[in-house]
């Protein structure tokens, strides 16, 4: 069976996991989840890399990457400095080579919050390529921290989840840091990969729209769609469970 290597999205941790996890054990699978050290603040996506790879160390390339929300910036680098079979993105962001992540989408935020960070407006060429895209995120989302704000950890990550289990879980968020969202992507050529992107129909964090337009945009598939919100690993890590262990068959 194949080992499916789990990227945590931001503010999350290797905890986000637990419940797929048994339920991809139970399949017969092999799991890692890793902690991203997602509360230093000079740490980026080259240092969640290289976390992502010191703990796949000693696995041959039989390798599912997992990436979730921000980790779907990360695997692809991953992929690019050691044999993995497959990338699979959670409602998952896709990196650009040569651009921020702010630089696809800073037509989003307020100018206001752009200048006092002292963000440069990328050059109009770099940016026409995402011109078309529907808007990346929630425009309610956008600016709030679900680690300090338990009402909007519920509503924008974990709404569809029982409530014990989003009890348990939004005492685990962490201070995510920004730099990932600022630097320029690491990634300096996408590997021949084989891809599979899910994109979650109810997420109200990051858009279905952008999610399954740049699926077919960036990475020539068709999005998997999965009911729920931005979390399926909490709220429905069977269905999710299920469709992993179909997409690492095929």
């Amino acid at each position: 069976m194949s080992l499916f290597c789990l990227v945590q999205g931001a503010y999350l941790g290797a905890w986000s996991w637990d419940l797929l996890t048994q339920q991809m054990q139970a399949r017969g699978h092999q799991t890692v989840a890793v902690d991203l050290p997602i509360e230093d603040a000079t740490a980026g996506v080259v240092q969640y890399v290289e976390v992502v790879s010191k703990a796949l160390q000693g696995f041959e390339d039989d390798v599912v990457l997992v990436g979730h929300s921000m980790a779907g910036l990360i695997i692809p680098v991953v992929a690019s400095q050691r044999p993995v079979r497959q990338l699979v993105f959670v409602a998952g962001l896709i990196p650009h080579i040569g651009v921020s992540l702010l630089d696809q989408f800073y037509d989003e935020v307020d100018p206001n919050l752009l200048k006092a960070i002292g963000y440069d407006l990328p050059e109009a060429d770099k940016f026409e390529q995402f011109r078309d895209e529907p808007n990346m995120f929630n425009p309610a989302a956008l600016g709030i921290n679900p680690s300090q704000d338990e009402a909007a950890a519920r509503d924008f990550l974990f709404h569809d989840c029982e409530p014990d289990v989003a009890r348990w879980a939004i005492p685990k968020l962490r201070n995510q840091q920004l730099l990932y969202i600022t630097e320029v992507s690491p990634l300096q050529a996408w590997s021949d990969m084989d891809c599979a992107y899910i994109v979650c129909s109810e997420d109200r964090s990051l858009s279905p729209a952008w999610c399954r337009y740049a699926a077919r945009k960036r990475l020539g598939i068709d999005a998997i769609e999965l009911p729920g919100s931005h979390s399926p690993f909490l709220s429905r890590p069977a269905h999710l469970a299920d469709v992993l262990t179909k997409i690492a068959s095929t």
